[in-house]
């Protein structure tokens, strides 16, 4: 009888302690409690599934679908194919201990001295005006390696949106309709949340999805060796930029480059129209027509072109600071795997880096990484030297599937333990987003005006093109929806959830929600600047 009840109770301290981990484990991961519209919303998405034991099981048990699992191939094949085969290879790294990568600096000396030839005239308030993209944004801009075995590759905003649908969170599907760059904007005025909505199922893994045109080859003069003498073990090249407490010292009068603030700006950037010659674009053949003009896009070619156009926005932050957003478009992120489950796809995704300027000179960069990012001094970033005598310039890292944005290669685990969720860079095909982008200039101060005043739907003149697109178009930039599906009912066979993370999540916003008038360099108002890649690898966005 003793060993009965003692067996018993085992067993009920064995069920015990896995309830508490399912309860427990969904609040480590996202430990804010949803609000009473999110508890609301889960509910009616549990109860989407038809299936009784479904519905308990994910409501009390956190296991929601678990009859849908199944391997999510990253490329559809009559086996596995080379690239499912290598992303396997380089997660199983992981467990083999992780592969050490060699880093490399270009010199570049004298950062900190202003260059006054540089600065321009007063920019007008409240204005924005057509103008050129200024040369020290170009010579400086990144140059991103993506994964070498990477399924989806960077696309055309303009040829995704042809292959979308428009559906509401009110109104539900409102079907197809002829969407384009040139009226997202009047999609604002449609009831309730606004999604685009692929037309095609995306496991069926259409073309446009992956956008991928031939294999891409490396730069003729590809050379990453380049190494800096002068950087330490840890990626320093000896400047003293002032840090205290991992923080630039603030200036007389507490303003900086890393903290801007344009409502009290000692000087201003200059205006686009009276940019001065040394800041004029150079008018080079490099820059191609880019709208509505290309076929399926696709991957870098050997001199880091790509026919899917990056995105550059310049915002001016007062006191000669200038922020310079790249953001690259990719039709569909594909999640990581935990224990070959994968979680985390979604239609449509959105990542950035931005590039600080103060008076035309690189203080800092930030790069986008999932739900937050990392933000580092110019000095600590990899460079790669250019010809000509041009300015060595960034170098980063496009992780494979869900193209978060690193400053090195290698393996890069976040938020769980034992590295179970990582994302994954190497050297793969070098892209140039300098070649090929749609170039606006945006003033959020206007658009706050405007966004008072204009009704939903009407063109606004906060974003203007810049004078090498001066027909861009601009309605897409304030369309307030998703730029994917919404996340898909727990009644879809293509959807399941683990512990509060779902196998499809719902698409992006787009660049204008991605908090443009910072002050600091990061996203978030909580901002460490790293001066080293060996502190960014031991620093964490969440």
């Amino acid at each position: 009888m003793a060993y009965g009840i003692r067996r018993l109770s085992y067993t009920f301290a064995f069920l015990g302690s896995i309830i508490f981990v399912l309860w427990a484990v969904p609040r480590a991961i996202k430990p804010t409690q949803p609000d009473e519209n999110e508890t609301e919303r889960d509910k009616k998405w549990i109860n989407s599934s038809p299936n009784f034991l479904d519905r308990q099981a994910c409501r009390w048990l956190g296991l929601c679908g678990i009859q849908h699992i199944r391997w999510d191939a990253p490329a559809l094949s009559h086996g596995m194919g080379e690239a499912v085969m290598d992303e396997l290879r380089k997660l199983a790294l992981a467990w083999e201990g992780e592969k050490e990568f060699e880093n490399t600096w270009d010199q570049e000396e004298g950062w900190m001295e202003a260059d006054l030839k540089r600065r321009g005239g007063e920019m007008k308030a409240k204005v924005v005006k057509k103008g050129a993209v200024p040369d020290f944004v170009l010579d400086n801009a990144p140059l991103v390696h993506l994964y070498s075995g990477e399924n989806f590759w960077p696309s055309d905003i303009a040829e995704h949106v042809k292959h979308m649908k428009v559906e509401s969170s009110w109104d539900g599907e409102n079907g197809k309709k002829d969407l384009a760059l040139d009226n997202l904007g009047q999609l604002n005025g449609e009831n309730g949340t606004v999604f685009l909505t692929s037309v095609d199922d995306v496991e069926s893994r259409p073309d446009w999805l992956h956008s991928q045109v031939g294999v891409p080859t490396p730069f003729d003069d590809d050379d990453d060796d380049d190494g800096n003498d002068n950087n330490d073990k840890n990626g320093n090249n000896g400047a003293d930029w002032g840090s205290h407490d991992g923080q630039p010292r603030r200036a007389d009068g507490g303003m900086t480059w890393w903290d801007a603030d344009k409502q009290h700006p000692p000087h201003r950037i200059a205006a686009p129209k009276n940019l001065g010659r040394g800041l004029r674009r150079r008018a080079s053949p490099a820059q191609r027509p880019m709208v509505g003009s290309f076929p399926e896009k696709g991957k870098p070619d050997a001199s880091g072109y790509s026919k899917a156009p990056a995105v550059l926005v310049l915002v001016d932050k007062g006191a000669g600071i200038l922020d310079a957003f790249w953001f690259f478009f990719y039709s569909y992120n594909l999640g990581q795997t935990v224990l070959n489950i994968r979680f985390g796809n979604h239609v449509g995704d959105w990542e950035h880096c931005m590039v600080r300027f103060q008076n035309g000179i690189p203080r800092a960069m930030f790069l986008s990484e999932h739900a937050g990012g990392k933000a580092y001094t110019w000095h600590a970033m990899e460079k790669r030297s250019q010809n000509h005598g041009n300015p060595a310039r960034p170098v980063i890292y496009s992780a494979v599937g869900s193209h978060a944005m690193y400053a090195n290669p290698g393996l890069h685990p976040y938020v769980l333990p034992f590295k179970m969720l990582k994302d994954i860079t190497d050297k793969g095909p070098l892209w140039d987003p300098a070649l090929n982008n749609y170039a606006y200039w945006y003033d959020y101060e206007v658009d706050h005006e405007e966004s008072k005043a204009v009704p939903a739907g009407r063109n606004r003149t906060s974003l203007q093109p810049a004078s090498s697109n001066p027909e861009a178009p601009t309605s897409w930039f304030h369309f307030d929806g998703y730029w994917g599906d919404d996340v898909y009912p727990l009644s879809d066979e293509r959807q399941w959830r683990l512990f509060g993370e779902y196998h499809y999540i719902t698409g992006p916003l787009g660049p204008k929600w991605k908090f443009l008038e910072r002050k600091k360099v990061c996203q978030t108002e909580k901002c460490t600047i790293v001066d080293s890649i060996e502190a960014g690898k031991k620093s964490a966005w969440y």
